[in-house]
């Protein structure tokens, strides 16, 4: 019969007496892990907990697979799959922490197992465990950030900034070029040139939000810097003697997503007694912008591959930078599985997109799930690769992955100084209010409002983003009820209009003179913003599988006709004799987003229609089209919120909408809306179409009325083909699935939509 050792006898015996253990720490479940070594894999590394604000080791003397398999869960995977000896990960710095550590296996953190207690040890680096964890992530654990693996505040290279030193430099927006200064302990340092590397530019840059660096002339620099260390007046000389003005050594991979990965020595092995820089300088770095980023006038460093870089985007994201990632593969947009997603992927992927390196790699489709299949899962880019697609991966497929897995992405980028030059004013909360911009007049910079003039939702998302508030509620027009800033009144910008792709208000087109119909005051623009936001998709196999024609008799359809549902030729007909060819299909509308779908306005400003009885809380919720091949519209539809419900929601997650006596209309995350091809205006007439080829369309939401995080799904596709008796739809998708370019502005979009080819 085996018997406890006599360590956890112990153990449960004092538990039993309400004692607690000895040599056990007492903070229980608050110390962090980390795993590091030489490997880019997040799963496995030499083990290292902080304590005290500084990181140390934990010995190998016995060490087991349920020790490991309690740092595994606390660093939020399944489980362990083993753990290793004898510094395999290489050998750590500063103290060993942990030595004799004995868990249960049920603990939540490691500091909660028994010890010999901290610090107190008798191995040396040589023994530093590692361990390898299962790569599934726990439920629940959401992401992988910088700064989970980063010390506590004060103790830590906290941030990095360039430094301009050249006057070109200076003028430069963004700050490309400049000496390295780091943050550390609350007080900015200069970092010492001596063995720095490309590969610690390539960390900078990345964490400044520029995807690749350039060599600099050391010559010149170190011209200007022995200049100002003879010059009598500069301060520089004087300085420079004094350790606590330098960061003594970086040495970095290039892969790492912050400089505090790296391997940094604050101050010299023997302290005071050695000086930080002897003869060195401060390190110069020179980035390169990505193309959103960079000056018209500043040309590429190297030709990029256009084609490479359309085969990667991002989705559903509230900032600039972030969002669900999808892959184009077979010419068809696919989602990423979070299995094995990590900081070193995403900031491959980042940087292929023209940003920095990753902030945060974030799984469990936290900015939303996508539709259509699911590429790529267990990708593993060791950090130095061009493309996400030089990665290795396996197909989604092959590991049961879901649309509950899409991994998300949130970059670094560049501070191009934008938010400083708009604010919102006289608003309820921070998130809303008057927009107050800044502009150059007459070679003076000065605050002042908006036109309202063509202000709509598209340019409110700009304003949005570029206040760092994510998606746009609202674009008001009428503000009078927002006492604006007092000096900044006047009209400054007018004839505003954006395309949904631009970075700031000042970026959109708008026009030279300002000219603005309602004068200033109440009609300044205004905004509302969110953090999420809904995303209506249609789906676009149910449209194709029910599609059918139906010959219907007038003497049905006069509600219908009420309602504006047919074509303008049924206003001729002999009413009721006679008929109308429609082609009906179910729609099932999803709401993919992080908020929920509501109509604009509330109950009282619903809509009754007395023939079919029922509120229309959008009077226009889809558009129904045939087109011709070459894009001229031939048949139409439209399709008001007949009721706006949540037909069908996944297991678990409960209905909140119906529209049964009177109740609130809208569509929850997660749920869809079904309209059945048996319900009025469920149809497009097409009694005045010849046979031929063309293409069936349907937009949702078309005139953009509810905010969305994405506007470039809401549109669905089909061939058709209608030999006059008969009716095919193939090929149905919705307006991105199959797109090779990865942005398609909202004007363009509009135009589609409006036939304006």
């Amino acid at each position: 019969m085996w018997s406890p050792p006599a360590t956890i006898s112990l153990f449960l015996l004092l538990l039993l007496l309400g004692q607690t253990p000895p040599c056990r720490p007492q903070s229980l479940g608050t110390k962090k892990l980390r795993l590091v070594g030489p490997g880019s894999r997040p799963e496995e590394g030499r083990l290292e907990v902080l304590h005290q604000g500084q990181w140390g080791t934990v010995c190998d003397d016995d060490f087991a697979l349920q020790e490991a398999t309690v740092a595994c869960r606390q660093l939020g995977f399944e489980s362990a799959l083993t753990w290793a000896h004898s510094a395999k990960y290489g050998q750590g710095e500063g103290p060993i922490w942990l030595d004799n550590v004995r868990c249960m296996g049920t603990e939540n953190s490691l500091d909660q197992c028994a010890s010999n207690g901290w610090g107190v040890s008798d191995c040396s680096h040589s023994e530093d465990v590692g361990v390898v964890c299962h790569p599934q992530r726990q439920r629940g654990y959401f992401s992988e950030r910088v700064s989970n693996a980063l010390g506590p505040q004060g103790q830590r290279l906290e941030e990095v900034r360039l430094k301009p030193i050249l006057a070109s430099a200076k003028r430069h927006s963004p700050v490309t070029e400049g000496a390295v200064e780091v943050r550390y302990e609350g007080h900015w340092r200069q970092v010492c040139d001596q063995s720095w590397t490309m590969n610690n530019s390539r960390v900078v840059c990345g964490m400044l939000g520029f995807p690749s660096q350039v060599p600099v002339n050391s010559l010149y620099y170190r011209k200007i810097w022995n200049l100002k260390m003879k010059d009598p007046k500069s301060r520089l000389k004087g300085l420079t003697s004094k350790n606590s003005f330098w960061i003594h050594r970086v040495d970095c991979l290039g892969t790492e997503p912050h400089l505090a990965n790296c391997q940094v020595q604050v101050a010299p092995r023997r302290g005071k007694l050695q000086p930080a820089c002897p003869g060195g300088m401060h390190a110069v770095v020179s980035c390169v912008a990505g193309p959103r980023f960079r000056s018209p006038k500043v040309k590429p460093w190297r030709k990029e591959s256009r084609a490479e870089e359309l085969k990667v985007r991002l989705r559903s994201g509230a900032q600039v930078g972030e969002g669900r990632v999808e892959v184009l593969v077979n010419r068809q947009w696919g989602t990423v599985c979070d299995h094995r997603w990590n900081l070193i992927s995403a900031s491959v992927l980042c940087r292929q997109l023209g940003f920095g390196s990753a902030r945060e790699a974030l799984f469990g489709a936290q900015l939303g799930q996508g539709l259509g299949p699911i590429h790529l899962s267990e990708v593993h880019c060791r950090g130095y690769e061009q493309t996400l697609s030089d990665c290795l991966a396996l197909e989604g497929s092959q590991n049961g992955c879901q649309h509950e897995n899409d991994a998300a992405v949130r970059c670094n980028i560049p501070d191009m100084g934008f938010q400083n030059q708009v604010r919102l004013a006289g608003g309820r909360s921070a998130e809303e209010g008057v927009v107050e911009v800044q502009v150059e007049v007459n070679g003076v910079l000065r605050w002042g409002t908006v036109c309202s003039d063509h202000w709509g939702l598209t340019e409110a998302m700009v304003a949005c983003r570029q206040l760092g508030l994510g998606f746009a509620n609202f674009a008001i027009k009428d503000t009078w009820y927002w006492q604006g800033t007092p000096e900044a009144r006047e009209v400054v910008m007018s004839g505003v209009r954006c395309s949904g792709t631009e970075l700031a208000l000042q970026q959109c087109q708008k026009h030279g003179p300002v000219h603005c119909s309602h004068g200033t005051g109440r009609f300044s623009a205004g905004v509302s913003c969110t953090n999420s936001a809904p995303d209506l998709v249609m789906n676009a196999q149910l449209v194709q599988e029910t599609a059918y024609l139906e010959d219907r008799p007038l003497s049905l359809l006069y509600c219908a006709h009420e309602e504006n549902c047919l074509s303008q030729s049924a206003d001729h007909m002999d009413w009721p004799y006679g008929h109308r060819r429609l082609l009906r299909f179910s729609s099932q509308i999803y709401n993919l987003g992080r908020a929920d779908f509501r109509p604009k306005t509330g109950r009282h400003s619903w809509i009754w229609h007395q023939c079919h009885r029922h509120y229309h809380s959008i009077e226009v919720f889809t558009h129904y089209d045939l087109l011709t091949l070459n894009g001229s519209k031939v048949a139409e539809g439209h399709k008001a919120s007949f009721c706006l419900e949540d037909t069908n929601c996944p297991t678990g997650l409960q209905r909140r909408y119906a529209c049964a006596n009177f109740g609130e209309q809208g569509v929850t995350v997660g749920c869809w809306d079904t309209y059945r091809h048996d319900i009025d205006c469920q149809w497009v007439d097409i009694t005045d179409v010849g046979p031929g080829d063309y293409i069936f369309q349907v937009v949702v939401n078309p005139t953009n009325e509810v905010a969305e995080s994405d506007f470039s799904n809401n549109m669905m596709r089909c061939r058709c083909k209608y030999d006059g008796q008969r009716v095919w739809l193939h090929n149905c998708h919705t307006g991105d699935s199959y797109r090779a370019n990865a942005e398609l502005s909202l004007e363009q979009e509009q135009r589609l939509r409006n036939n304006l080819i």
